[in-house]
């Protein structure tokens, strides 16, 4: 099950392209500013099935695909099983709350990253706001590619103590 807040069919600032864009519910960072804060609420929404997701995803027929929300790595294991579903043809973007550091240190969250064809990191922070800056709102956010998230989940397993 999912928890989610909407489902937007057409988004040219979430990502590169015309995009789909899935808000999920529940947020623990409650980023002065946020521009979606009653995503904050994690029993927010509305619950949907994996398979009720994927129907309503690919009725729309956009193969580019944003998580949003709230934070959707709460809901990270789910998040895997819709994108197995769904099956490589998507290009996925997923933004986070949550800095990349924090993320590799949580190797539960891997087999979600893994399945990113791109990932914007860290916090809304209001003092770094900056409205020219492509698919983000803050200057502290960061862009990484399928290439960069792989080489560092690679890297990191590398340097894990077994």
């Amino acid at each position: 099950m999912l928890r989610v807040l909407s489902l937007h069919p057409d988004s040219v600032v979430d990502g590169p392209g015309l995009r789909t864009v899935l808000f999920l519910a529940g947020c623990p960072h409650h980023c002065v500013g946020c521009h979606n804060p009653s995503s904050w609420d994690p029993t927010g929404g509305v619950e949907w099935t994996i398979e009720e997701t994927v129907e309503r995803i690919q009725a729309i027929g956009n193969r580019r695909l944003t998580l949003s929300g709230g934070e959707p790595m709460l809901q990270a294991a789910a998040l895997v099983q819709l994108l197995e579903r769904l099956g490589p043809d998507y290009d996925v973007i997923l933004y986070t709350g949550y800095v990349l550091e924090e993320i590799l240190r949580r190797q539960r969250w891997y087999p979600l990253i893994l399945r990113l064809d791109g990932l914007i990191d860290g916090p809304f922070i209001l003092s770094k706001l900056d409205r020219t800056t492509r698919f983000r709102g803050s200057t502290n956010q960061r862009i990484y590619d399928r290439q960069q998230l792989q080489k560092r989940v690679l890297h990191e397993n590398k340097n894990s103590p077994v």
